[in-house]
């Protein structure tokens, strides 16, 4: 990461410290993820540029408000995660917190929103077990999930003929349910699944991970894992030359961040699963500019869009709902529909879903480029009411509450 970057990040940390309360008629945002480690490029300071765009973007439209936005670094650490939030909430009069990378931390994090009674805006967590057997009455899962990328790449590829399969995966509460996920996906599809290995958070040999994966037979490796593990895992596959020698590399979880730092000739054919591009429409690019404005030329990653268009979504409910109590601004979501001009068209479920379309793209050959963000060609659009798993399917209590 940049040194502006870096800098930036610390200085929103520092905010993160203050003690004082935000008074009522401030709303308070706190962006929490990982400011430095391996998921810094997808949604870090970059997701806090986003909340305060759109922080600003309110307040030029509704003159009476006043939003205030702050960041912290969780560390990928569950109790780190839990600590911030609960300061947040019960010292610095933090409203709703953002964002959230590393689903183990989001799952913690959730828990205390809960308790707190606060609003919990997942953006960069993707465990689909947070609509599932862990939802809450006070999330909202708003960019993608694992049972969404699954079905996604997983199902695709298996369907074009790529199956037996064999799993890397990230040690922790993600890589789990993104296994699980794209395993039923796959088996769905007609799909066979070979076996999986697991290997540590912040990995940087994979070399035993992939020489299992290779002797395994599997036609498609699937990487579950995300970030610079994921950078790694494919930059050493090309080292070791699993797709020359037949084996197609599927990356679970890959954003436009990962991409552009792995390059296109070691990326080229991969397809993939996302929830928002920057070249997508006349919308996203207007709104990528703004951003690359502001935060040294780099295009959003759908983590740090998403922040920005479910902040949108809870400052308007807040509006409308003319006040900050949890329970009746999370009504007001659910009331809502969503109609995004990043996301599209979609709603708020019982379970905290947050449904739009879902788009398949396949990374560029470098021949194909025609600038250095030029990554995917669209492959097909699926839509909101297909993208996600369905409501009587993740075991939520809340549904069955609802009946």
């Amino acid at each position: 990461m940049k040194m502006r970057s870096l800098l930036l990040a610390a200085a929103l940390c520092g905010l993160a410290t203050s003690t004082v309360r935000a008074d009522d008629s401030t709303v308070k945002l706190g962006v929490l993820n990982d400011m430095s480690g391996l998921y810094a490029d997808i949604s870090g300071p970059g997701s806090v540029v986003a909340a305060q765009m759109a922080a600003d973007d309110f307040m030029a439209k509704n003159k009476g408000f006043k939003v205030e936005v702050v960041g912290a670094d969780h560390q990928n650490k569950p109790d780190v995660g839990s600590a911030i939030a609960r300061k947040w909430y019960d010292q610095d009069g933090v409203d709703a917190i953002m964002d959230v990378t590393t689903s183990s931390v989001a799952l913690a994090v959730s828990d205390v929103t809960r308790e707190k009674n606060k609003v919990f805006i997942i953006s960069g967590g993707g465990s689909s077990d947070l609509t599932g057997a862990k939802c809450s009455p006070n999330n909202v899962h708003w960019t993608y999930d694992t049972w969404a990328l699954a079905n996604g790449t997983g199902a695709a590829l298996t369907r074009q003929g790529g199956t037996p399969w064999f799993f890397i995966v990230a040690d922790y509460a993600f890589g789990a349910a993104l296994e699980r996920d794209a395993s039923a996906a796959v088996k769905k599809a007609g799909g066979t699944v070979k076996g999986a290995v697991k290997h540590p958070l912040s990995a940087t040999d994979f070399s035993s991970f992939l020489l299992q994966a290779q002797s395994s037979g599997a036609k498609v490796i699937g990487l579950a894992n995300a970030g610079s593990d994921l950078i790694n895992a494919i930059k050493q596959a090309s080292e070791f030359g699993i797709t020359e020698g037949g084996q197609s590399l599927a990356g679970l979880l890959i954003f436009s961040a990962d991409v552009k730092a792995m390059g296109l000739q070691a990326a080229q054919g991969l397809l993939l699963t996302e929830a928002f591009y920057w070249d997508l429409n006349d919308d996203t690019r207007a709104f990528s500019k703004r951003f690359a404005d502001k935060f040294n030329g780099k295009m959003p990653t759908s983590t740090q869009a998403g922040v920005y268009s479910s902040a949108m979504h809870y400052l308007n409910a807040i509006k409308d709902a003319k006040t900050k109590d949890a329970p009746k601004v999370m009504a007001q979501m659910r009331t809502t529909p969503i109609d995004d001009p990043l996301f599209g068209k979609g709603e708020v479920r019982i379970d905290g879903r947050a449904t739009h379309p879902m788009y398949l793209f396949k990374v560029k050959k470098p021949s194909d480029s025609k600038g250095p963000w030029d990554l995917y060609e669209l492959v097909a659009t699926i839509p909101a009411d297909e993208a996600f798993r369905p409501l009587a399917d993740g075991g939520c209590p809340l549904v069955t509450q609802a009946k």
